[in-house]
């Protein structure tokens, strides 16, 4: 038996509740020794025939789901057999009244303050909006004066490289010879 824990069905918008359900390994079918121990000590026999009442009703069950592929458990629910093999079980009984979908309504309050976990430190929702709206505090206000100064002295170095050596892509390249001493 496994146990499913509570989910959130945000379609609906309700909380469903945990739920448990059985499930079946074909490659674990052994049980724990304490299972014989527990009906040993409830049926008031030895270990021994514990294992035998055991293993005669897992195997009149296998039988029964071979034949039928659908075997009903009253008070559980049914045990039902797929095409591959693998074995379900299908419950019939209900949740009980405290296990039922709740609604979950999303609860949302203007102004409402609460605390907030910023870096290392508690700061309050009020004083993280007074913080973002500050005006932020700018250094040199004057750094693209700086830049269209650069560039202009770039455009002028360019222009008078070309106004010597000629508008040409020619103007650009390296124009000295290099002599090979033989």
């Amino acid at each position: 038996m496994e146990s499913l824990p509570a989910t959130v069905d945000t379609s609906t918008r309700t909380i469903l509740p945990p739920g448990f359900r059985f499930r079946f390994d074909k490659f674990l079918d052994s049980p724990d020794k304490d299972l014989f121990v527990y009906l040993s000590s409830q049926q008031n026999i030895s270990d021994y025939e514990a294992l035998r009442l055991y293993n005669d009703f897992t195997y009149s069950l296998r039988d029964k789901l071979n034949y039928s592929r659908e075997v009903t458990w009253e008070g559980l629910g049914t045990l039902v057999k797929d095409d591959i093999g693998e074995i379900h079980f299908e419950s019939t009984i209900a949740n009980p009244l405290f296990l039922q979908p709740v609604p979950a309504e999303k609860v949302v309050r203007a102004n409402a303050k609460h605390m907030l976990l910023v870096g290392d430190r508690e700061r309050s929702n009020s004083e993280m909006s007074d913080w973002f709206a500050e005006e932020p505090i700018h250094g040199n206000r004057l750094w693209w004066v700086v830049a269209l100064l650069g560039g202009i002295a770039a455009a002028l170095v360019i222009m008078f490289h070309f106004s010597s050596h000629g508008w040409n892509v020619g103007s650009t390249a390296n124009d000295q010879l290099i002599e090979i001493k033989k």
